[in-house]
């Protein structure tokens, strides 16, 4: 079957959704509902030779729905959920592995998916409930990966893969699991390094205030980087009622980066032109192990303790120099250093009462550090130079240590009302303390209570309807208090800190509408959302008698609201079962009141929506799938808004094509094409002299795009 476009993919979509009455094509081994539990057998996924659990998901109808991509209305307590939230808390990875939350932040469920072959598993289930033996909470839905339970089993996944880069770099990279289980312990082992090269290229106009042309800038910025990554987990049942399970992870995140820039001066007769270069020398290490211990006692309450602990280190050292002929001169010299590290306890015991009652009482302690530091050398300084700035006079030298230390008390009550209602809610005392010692020595008290109320009513069997409200709490940034670079602006190497900051709160509001078709033929949903901002964090003055300056601080209050509108049909009634389409529109808007201007805009980087499609065609008689996705954000009104510039965005669509072939002994080879019409991002930047935004001048208009090409990439998998 050829390729459809775009236009034609919506008609089919439109032409399902009005012919729903005709028969559909029924698939061997169909998927099972129970309790608004969606359970997929491995039989199911036989057909289509899976190589991992990834390419599994792929192949159910509105998985993107289940993973977290039904807007920003969805998510569990916090703003920040996985391993960029301070602690664990109760929402987060919505990825269960046998029916248990993996005890990490880097390596949590969702990071295994790849690594497990498709021969392990048992089956899959999309929980679309709520329920008391969860081991997360907050989540729309929460996808549950069962292995398979035997004596002694295992199984190697192997994947060699090369791209080819639009600049002619050829990198290639693997990964390897080994997946299985010995009597009571079962283990997965992981190894992958994969290339991240990235090289961009842009272009910049830049007009003065009063129209005259001031220069143009030709740019090309490239990044190496091929992260190393070992994991480990292990699990022991030491009875059918004490399980205990060990994580590890380890990753060197070496990342050098390289910038030239060649800019052309439009102001002097005849032109001149500089060339300048950046060599920014980053290495970047995480490790972190975790562990938890489950016991069921005979009444079947439970008792679980899991402890985390995690070490970032990030390290950069950047040189800038000015090159004229065959002399290099430095102007420039930045080193910053950051480590963050983690210690994480949290225990809980849950028990069920009154036949369809569940109660949860737990708490977590989450310890968590930042140590930075910033060395800012110009030459232009006025100081005695120093080896420790580059050779250059010292013109910043800042040393921050943040430590907060938080503690999370919850009480979740779980009601199952009858078969077609549960009702969910939640209470969490959360106390820190945040102290900042160096440059500013500064120590603050914060106290919030979160109420959560989750209810889900299946009006039928394929109808269901969920309402949920809470408060909800933003982490503060670490980075925010102390200061640090700026490496998307070259005319402002550093940007302030503000130990003055205080979290973002809001009440969140929304409604969701999911409706299964029978047989396997497709998820439709929407889901409208509401939050309604208190202390909105955006940019503030912090300017001092001799410089103008801003830092991230609290603006006031604001709301954000919006609709997201999911669907993934499977084309059964056009007698074409094989074939996935899966589209989405998130409509988005914000209102709050800007610091510097005191007019009403949409909150910083916050743009109007985004859409994507996506097709995917499965031939299994002829071992062969191919598609396409493809994504586009609706344009304009993405702006940022500082001290003495203001900032639009704006970025084309962006695709990936493949094409796969499932060979002998189960070898599969897949064909990607990523980016082939080299999607650009643009960026009208507006800047002001002699004052803010509000009362200076408007002094040079920067209008500048860049993209980093097509890439193309050839993977070989396979299991033994």
């Amino acid at each position: 079957m050829r390729c459809k476009t775009a236009t034609t993919l919506v008609f089919s979509l439109a032409t399902l959704l009005c012919g729903l009455s005709l028969p559909l094509a029924t698939l061997a081994q169909e998927p099972t509902t129970t309790d608004s539990t969606v359970t997929y057998p491995a039989e199911f996924f036989s057909q289509y030779e899976p190589f991992s659990v990834n390419d599994m998901l792929d192949r159910i109808p509105g998985i993107s729905v289940a993973r977290g991509g039904g807007g920003s209305g969805n998510g569990g307590p916090g703003s920040s959920g996985g391993s960029g939230r301070r602690g664990l808390g109760l929402g987060g990875d919505q990825i269960l592995i046998n029916g248990r939350r993996t005890a990490g932040k880097e390596n949590e469920g969702n990071s295994q998916l790849s690594r497990i072959p498709a021969n392990q598993v048992q089956y899959i289930e999309i929980i679309r409930g709520t329920s008391g033996e969860l081991d997360v909470r907050g989540g729309n839905q929460v996808i549950n990966i069962v292995l398979l339970q035997a004596e002694s089993r295992s199984s190697i996944a192997y994947e060699i893969n090369a791209d080819q880069l639009h600049d002619g770099e050829f990198k290639p990279g693997g990964k390897v699991s080994l997946t299985g289980q010995r009597g009571a312990l079962d283990y997965l082992f992981s190894a992958e390094s994969e290339p991240r090269w990235d090289r961009r290229k842009g272009f910049e106009r830049s007009i003065l205030g009063d129209g005259t042309p001031n220069d143009n800038v030709s740019r090309v910025t490239t990044t190496d980087s091929q992260p190393l990554v070992f994991s480990m987990n292990l699990g022991y049942e030491f009875s059918t009622d004490d399980i205990a399970h060990f994580n590890a992870q380890f990753e060197d995140r070496d990342a050098p980066f390289f910038d030239e820039r060649t800019i052309f001066n439009l102001r002097s007769m005849p032109r001149t032109d500089t060339v300048q270069f950046d060599n920014t020398d980053h290495t970047g290490e995480f490790w972190e192990i975790g562990g938890d211990y489950e016991h069921t006692f005979a009444n079947n309450a439970r008792w679980k303790t899991l402890f985390i602990v995690n070490r970032k280190e990030d390290a950069s050292e950047r040189n800038r120099f000015d090159i004229a002929g065959s002399t290099r001169t430095k102007d420039l010299f930045i080193a910053n250093f950051n480590r963050y590290q983690e210690r994480i306890i949290r225990s809980s015991y849950s028990f069920a009462f009154a036949g369809s009652q569940n109660i949860e009482v737990g708490m977590e302690r989450a310890q968590t550090i930042l140590d930075s530091s910033l060395q800012l050398g110009l030459l232009s300084g006025l100081g005695t130079p120093s080896d420790a700035f580059g050779g250059l006079p010292a013109v910043n030298n800042a040393n921050a240590t943040v430590e907060e230390l938080r503690y999370e008390s919850f009480f979740i009550h779980n009601w199952q009302i009858n078969s077609r209602m549960a009702l969910e809610s939640t209470l969490i005392a959360e106390t820190s303390e945040i102290a900042q010692t160096g440059d500013v020595s500064k120590k603050r008290d914060f106290d919030f209570i979160r109420p959560k109320v989750d209810y889900r009513f299946d009006i039928t069997p394929a109808l269901q309807f969920r309402a949920t409200v809470e408060k909800d709490v933003s982490q503060l940034s670490f980075n925010d208090f102390t200061a640090n670079i700026n490496s998307g602006d070259d005319d402002q190497n550093t940007v302030a800190g503000n130990p003055e900051l205080r979290q973002e709160q809001s009440w969140r509001y929304a409604l969701n509408l999911e409706y299964r078709f029978n047989d396997d033929n497709g998820v439709v949903s929407s889901n409208f959302y509401y939050h309604d901002l208190e202390d909105v964090i955006d940019r503030v003055d912090v300017s001092t008698l001799t410089t103008i300056q801003s830092a991230n601080g609290n603006i006031g209050d604001g709301e954000r609201y919006g609709l997201s509108l999911n669907a993934s049909l499977r084309l059964s009634s056009l007698n074409a079962p094989g074939i996935l389409v899966t589209s989405s529109v998130d409509l988005e808007s914000s209102n709050v009141t800007d610091s510097f201007l005191g007019i009403d805009r949409r909150l910083s980087r916050q743009g109007r929506g985004n859409y994507n499609i996506g097709f995917r065609h499965d031939m299994p008689e002829r071992n062969i799938n191919y598609g396409f996705t493809y994504r586009n954000s609706i344009r304009d009104n993405n702006k940022v808004y500082d001290i003495d510039r203001i900032e639009s965005y704006n970025s084309s669509a962006f695709s990936i094509l493949f094409l796969e072939y499932q060979g002998w002994e189960g070898m599969t080879v897949r064909f990607e094409s990523t980016n082939p019409h080299e999607s650009s991002r643009c960026r009208v930047r507006s800047r002001y002299a002699a004052g803010t935004i509000a009362t200076g001048t408007l002094s040079e208009t920067e209008n500048s795009c860049s993209h980093n090409g097509e890439k193309y990439a050839i993977k070989i998998r396979g299991t033994f």
